[in-house]
This record gives structure tokens, C-alpha cells and sequence, in this order.
């Protein structure tokens, strides 16, 4: 039987949605399309025949019934070689994978979608290849291209299954690391050439091809892993990091050398990485995705990612990844206008698009979106073993009117947006249920309730949250000369308002030292001598705050220069002559997280009111804070601070305990580059009363002995 004109006319311009009902063995004949060749043969157990050019590119021979066959080709100048036919196979998604999938409940998503390398059992003999299946229900063709088929679009058409709107193909012979596109055909648009959206690898950008990959890594964390608890009452210490500009030209592999006995040897339990999902702009910093299943290139292998997860859980470190599933880029190779039509982005610009960013804003009330984004969060957890996934801009995806001049209300005429409430919660629960070690932390900077309270009481179910207003209030509190600051005094002391409405981070993270802020140095009042010693009070208030805290490179030495993705952490303030302050800065940092997780005060009791007290909350006229921290065995921890520019000698300050307090820190000691004023080690405090020698512009910190 010849194909039908109007099918064929299709078939040449790869809009056709079955290819496979003409490609392959039908009704006694078996034809093929094969760009360039030849000849074609049509090899079976028993015998071999050359097949006939009927024009077209396709090729046919008789095989009155139906068994297993290969196809040898031969190519002008080249070898013959045999394969198998990729349009003798059956879908490689079942019926239950599609139904999954339309649901949105599919969580192994990229097991099935995307490029996944198959092994099949045949009659002649094992084949083995390429499975490549994407979701595109508005495409008329979808074809892959690749350098295994000179990029022709005609040569490996996929055929839609039924109304899913999922596209498949088999492809004998295509293996690991090649690389590769969807051509998809959208109603009356042309031909564009696309990533794949669950792509495991990337070839580094400039370049947009997808990579054919397979993991062949073998971890050695089990100890870690089965010590996963998700437990919040523990020391969270986290170093926040750029991959590509902690030291520039650092990798994946350079890191395990050199960035893992930097967090030991500075005592950070965590480290937190900017984006590592594929990007197209550097200057990004990664929070513009393109290839949300694909590390990035830049850095290396997908398996020297996981190396180096491998090696930081090995040495006792966790790994938090920046996941951004709020908005993505429009570059016409990736998601946006994926099919022709808005797909992944919702249709209505005053939902689909932020404006300020330049970007496409995820349709989170459609079931393949959401799913791929909740499948993504689970990839994270299981294929890299990531310990959290910090959620970047959830206060975008919040309300509907956030950077909106126009915008459209949500069915009952709010501004809340509904649906990517529900994505929030769908993603927190199934992770937890998944992974329950694994943590969540919403860089969310509004009042919305309940951001941290379980799902099952309609919270959005996160573990952590950032307090971005403590951030604010506590460094517009700094940025002032000691002579000012009693008028801001209410900057502090107001976090302790709404401290415990969450569970909180405390982050002075990458976007408070870029676009013109100045690195916290810089906004430290005073000449060289005073911004060290505003710096040293700040870190030593942070540390003893409830809440876990975040510091972002650089600022574990006081970075005098603004970041900027393009250059290294400036190393040079470690370097030469009259950098003592910073190394005073570095030592303090690495003491502070020493003691800080020695002291079960500090971290037992973050996110309940048993575990903090005031001592002296209201002497804003010295510039004045004294709080007391417990912990769950019944430890306390003075923290006396004065962020005057005059020591005060004898302070009387009410205490709970009476008897002895040990001093564990103190940020003006000349270890650190302050002025070393000789403070007792041990005080004792009696009828709730303790007389100290505060030191200007600096933090105490006493642990009660009895």
C-alpha cells in the first residue's frame, strides 16, 4: 500500500502526528526513511534483501510476516552498518505513565519524558538506543534532531500518543552523550528547534543542545543519608555560594579540593548553591533556568556534581540548592512558546509574564506544568541527594498584582494567586512524604501567614523561611554611627514581635551586597578600625539571634568590594600587608560557628518562646541589647551587646540565674583585631544582678555554669 498524498505531504514536512502508522512493518511491506543513503537493506534471521527507493527519502521491501529485522544502510563514502528500526517498537510510555502524567501526579517524570537510554531483548539479538518523548499538545510534528541524523528533521518524526499531548520516539543506535533538539512544528508556525525540557545534561552555554546522559556514579554517603531527619533543632550554619565566581574558573571538581576543607576549617554545617540548574545568561547568576533537570555545563558533569554533594556529606557538610520554579527566560530554544503556543507559561500576560524581569511566569493551575515542577523538586532530592531546595521569589508567585500595573484577580476577586498556592503545598507535601529529610526554605519577604505551618492546616508548608525583615531592620540599624543608633533602636528589638509566627533564616545573602549596596563592610559607619568592629558585633548578634543564619562568601572576612558574578571573592583581602582586620574577621567567624554549635542554647529552642528572654531590651539611650537563649537540656547563654562607640565598664544588668557565667565569646578580644580590653572570663552574678565590662561596638557571650 503506498502512502496517501495528503499523509506523505505531511511526512515531508514533519507535521504529521503518527508517523509510525506508515514507518516500519504494515501489511506485508516494511519502509523507511533514510535522508542521503544509498542503499537500504532489509536483513531478517534467514535472509537478506535490497529494498527499493520509492522517492522521498523512503525506502521499502516486502516481509510477508511480521518478525524482528535490521536495517543496513550505506551512506556515500562510508561503510554499511546495521540497526534496529526504531518504528518496530512499541510506546515506550505505558497507558499508566500518560494518565500519570495528564493528572500531573507522575513523580518520576523524568524517567519517562526527556532522553532515556533503553536496552531491549529481541529475536536477533539485544538493541539498544534512545527513548525521547516531550510534552507538546498543540504541535501539528515533532521530530529529534541530532548530529546522528545531520540535524533533518524528516529523519526521526515522533508520533503523538492519543490525546495526551506527549510525543515519543525509540531511536536504535543513539547513545550516551550524544547530542540533540526537538524540532517542533506549532500550527501555522515554523519550524523551531527546541531543548529538552528534561534534559539530564547540556552542552555549556553559549551552545543549546541537549546531551543524551546516563549516570554511572555510585554514592558512598549512606551514613549520611540514613541520618537524615530533617530535625530543625540542630546548628544550621549555612555558607551561601556562586559556583562560578567563588573563585572564578572553579568547577565542580575544584570545589571538592578546595571548598571542602574551607567550610570544615570555618565550622559551616551547610552550604547553600545559587543555581545550578542550566542557564542561558551568566549574569543571571542562575536565576533565569532554561534546563531545569540539567546542572550546568559551565561547571562540569552531572556525576561531578554528585561527587561533590558525595564528598560534602562525607565530610559532614549538607547541600542546599537554590530552585527557582516562579518565572524562566524567554529564549525562543527553550520553554517559552514551547509548541507554538503559551505552554508552560500561563496564556494571559497578566499572569504570564513579570515584566521587570523579563521573563515567562509558570501556568501553575495546569497539571503537566505542575507536575513537571513537583517532579524537578523530587529529581533534586533523589538523583543528587540534595539536603533542602531554597525556593527563590515565592512572594512573586503569591500574588497575582506582585510588579503588576495590571493584573487579574483570582475567581474570588482577590490577589492571591490560588493555584500557585496549591503548587506550593503540592510540593512541600509530596517532597516530605518522598524525602521527609529533605528541607524547604521560601525566600518569601511578605506577612503571608502560615508560610512554615504544615500543609494539613493550611499552611504552604515549608520547613524555613528567610526573615527578610530582620535583615532590613538589622542592617539599616548598623548602616547608622553609634551616636545615631538610639533613635533606631526598634529596629532590633522589633524582630522578637513576630519571631516565633515562623521558623526562620536569618540571611545576609548574595542580594544584599549587588546593584550598587555595597558589601557589608561598606556599610559599616566609621573608618577601617570601626567597620571591622561593626562587622564583629553583627555577626556576633546574628549568631546568638534565634533563627539559623546564612552568610554569603566573602562575607566570613568582610569582602570590602561589592559582589559581581564575573570576578572571584576578593581573596586579596587575605593578602599582604594591613589586612588584619579581615583576618581578625575570618577567625571570629570560624570561633563563632565553633561555640555556637557547642552551645545547645543557640539551636535547640530556634522557633518557640522557651527558648529566648530578654534581660535589657529597652536601654536604647546606651545603645543597648541583653538577651538570655535556653536550651532543651536546660543550658543558658547571655548575650550582652553594645553597639555604642563608648565602653561602658561596669554594666549592672538583671540576670535569671544567679552563680557563675563563663565568657565564650567576645568580638572585641585582640584575637580578632579589637581592642583587647581584659575582660574576667568567669563573672558571678548575684541577687539576679551581674556587673560586666562591655567593650564599645562589640557582643559578649556567657554560658551559665551554675
Amino acid at each position: 500500500m503506498n502512502i496517501p498524498a495528503s499523509d506523505l505531504e505531511r511526512l515531508n514536512h514533519c507535521r504529521h502526528h503518527a508517523p509510525h502508522d506508515f514507518y516500519g512493518w504494515h501489511d506485508g511491506t516494511v519502509r523507511t526513511r533514510r535522508p542521503g543513503a544509498e542503499a537500504v537493506e532489509l536483513v531478517t534471521a534467514t535472509e537478506t534483501v535490497a529494498m527499493r527507493a520509492v522517492g522521498d527519502d523512503i525506502w521499502e521491501a516486502p516481509l510477508a510476516e511480521e518478525a524482528d529485522y535490521r536495517l543496513r544502510i550505506t551512506y556515500p563514502g562510508q561503510p554499511a552498518f546495521e540497526v534496529a528500526d526504531g518504528y518496530h517498537f512499541l510506546p515506550t510510555l505505558g497507558t499508566l505513565d500518560q494518565h500519570l502524567i495528564g493528572e500531573g501526579r507522575h513523580e518520576r517524570l523524568w524517567e519517562v519524558l526527556g532522553a532515556n537510554l533503553k536496552s531491549y531483548t529481541t529475536d536477533m539479538g539485544v538493541v539498544e538506543g534512545t527513548a525521547f518523548a516531550v510534552w507538546a499538545p498543540n504541535a501539528e510534528g515533532v521530530a529529534v534532531v541530532g548530529d546522528f541524523c545531520g540535524w533533518n528533521p524528516t529523519q526521526y518524526p515522533m508520533r503523538c500518543l492519543g490525546s495526551t499531548g506527549i510525543w515519543e520516539v525509540f531511536i536504535p543506535g543513539v547513545g550516551e552523550g550524544e547530542c540533540y533538539k526537538f524540532a517542533v512544528h506549532g500550527k501555522n508556525s515554523p519550524r523551531i528547534d527546541k531543548a529538552d525540557p528534561l534534559a539530564k545534561r547540556t552542552i555549556a552555554p553559549p551552545e543549546t543542545a541537549s546531551v543524551v546522559a546516563r549516570s554511572s556514579f555510585k554514592w558512598s554517603d549512606e551514613e549520611w543519608m540514613s541520618k537524615r531527619t530533617g530535625d530543625l533543632d540542630v546548628p544550621m550554619s549555612v555558607y551561601e555560594l556562586h559556583v562560578g565566581s567563588w573563585k572564578v574558573g572553579a568547577n565542580y571538581n575544584t570545589l571538592r579540593e578546595e571548598l571542602i576543607p574551607y567550610l570544615i576549617e570555618h565550622g559551616f554545617t551547610h552550604v547553600e548553591l545559587l543555581p545550578v540548574a542550566e542557564h542561558p545568561f551568566g549574569g543571571s547568576w542562575g536565576y533565569q533556568v532554561s534546563g531545569y533537570y540539567a546542572p550546568s555545563a559551565r561547571w562540569g558533569s552531572p556525576d561531578e556534581l554528585r561527587a561533590l554533594i558525595d564528598e560534602l556529606h562525607n565530610a559532614g557538610i549538607g547541600v542546599f540548592v537554590d530552585w527557582v520554579p516562579a518565572h524562566f527566560p524567554k529564549d525562543e530554544w527553550a520553554l517559552g512558546r514551547f509548541d507554538g503556543q503559551a505552554l508552560y507559561e500561563h496564556p494571559d500576560p497578566r499572569r504570564g509574564e513579570q515584566a521587570d524581569w523579563g521573563t515567562y511566569v509558570f501556568d501553575f493551575g495546569r497539571n503537566e506544568v505542575r507536575n513537571f515542577l513537583v517532579a524537578n523538586a523530587l529529581y533534586w532530592a533523589e538523583e543528587f541527594h540534595v539536603d533542602g531546595l531554597r525556593v527563590d521569589a515565592v512572594a512573586s508567585m503569591l500574588y497575582l498584582d506582585y510588579s503588576r500595573e495590571e493584573w487579574l484577580p483570582n475567581i474570588y476577586g482577590g490577589r492571591e494567586n490560588l493555584e500557585a498556592v496549591q503548587f506550593l503545598q503540592e510540593t512541600n507535601a509530596t517532597l516530605n512524604r518522598n524525602h521527609p529529610g529533605v528541607l524547604t526554605i521560601a525566600e518569601e519577604s511578605t506577612s503571608w501567614p502560615g508560610v512554615t505551618a504544615p500543609t494539613h492546616e493550611g499552611g504552604l508548608g515549608f520547613s524555613l523561611k528567610w526573615n527578610m525583615g530582620w535583615m532590613n531592620d538589622t542592617l539599616e540599624y548598623f548602616k547608622h554611627e553609634p551616636i545615631h543608633r538610639r533613635y533606631h533602636h526598634g529596629e532590633l528589638t522589633f524582630s522578637m514581635v513576630y519571631a516565633y509566627s515562623e521558623r526562620y533564616v536569618l540571611p545576609f545573602s548574595h542580594d544584599e551586597v549587588v546593584h550598587g549596596k555595597g558589601s557589608l563592610w561598606e556599610r559599616m559607619p566609621g573608618d577601617d578600625w570601626n567597620k571591622a568592629a561593626g562587622l564583629r558585633a553583627l555577626y556576633g548578634y546574628m549568631f546568638s539571634h534565634p533563627g539559623k543564619q546564612l552568610m554569603f562568601m566573602g562575607q566570613e572576612f568582610g569582602q570590602t568590594t561589592e559582589w559581581a558574578e564575573g570576578h572571584s571573592v576578593d581573596w586579596s583581602n587575605l593578602e599582604g600587608w594591613g589586612n588584619e582586620w579581615h583576618h581578625g574577621i575570618k577567625r571570629l567567624v570560624r570561633d563563632l560557628n565553633a561555640v555556637y554549635k557547642q552551645q545547645p542554647a543557640l539551636w535547640t529552642q530556634d522557633f518557640t518562646q522557651d527558648g529566648f528572654q530578654w534581660v535589657k531590651a529597652d536601654d536604647s539611650n546606651n545603645n543597648m541589647l541583653g538577651y538570655v537563649r535556653y536550651g532543651k537540656d536546660g543550658s543558658a547563654l547571655l548575650a550582652v551587646c553594645n553597639f555604642s562607640g563608648s565602653s561602658v565598664p561596669n554594666y549592672d544588668l538583671w540576670v535569671p540565674r544567679d552563680g557563675e557565667w563563663e565568657l565564650l565569646i567576645n568580638t572585641d578580644d585582640a584575637v580578632y583585631q579589637g581592642a583587647g580590653n581584659d575582660l574576667a572570663h568567669r563573672v558571678r552574678s548575684e541577687g539576679n544582678h551581674v556587673q560586666l565590662h562591655l567593650p564599645a561596638n562589640s557582643v559578649q557571650w556567657y554560658a551559665f555554669r551554675g
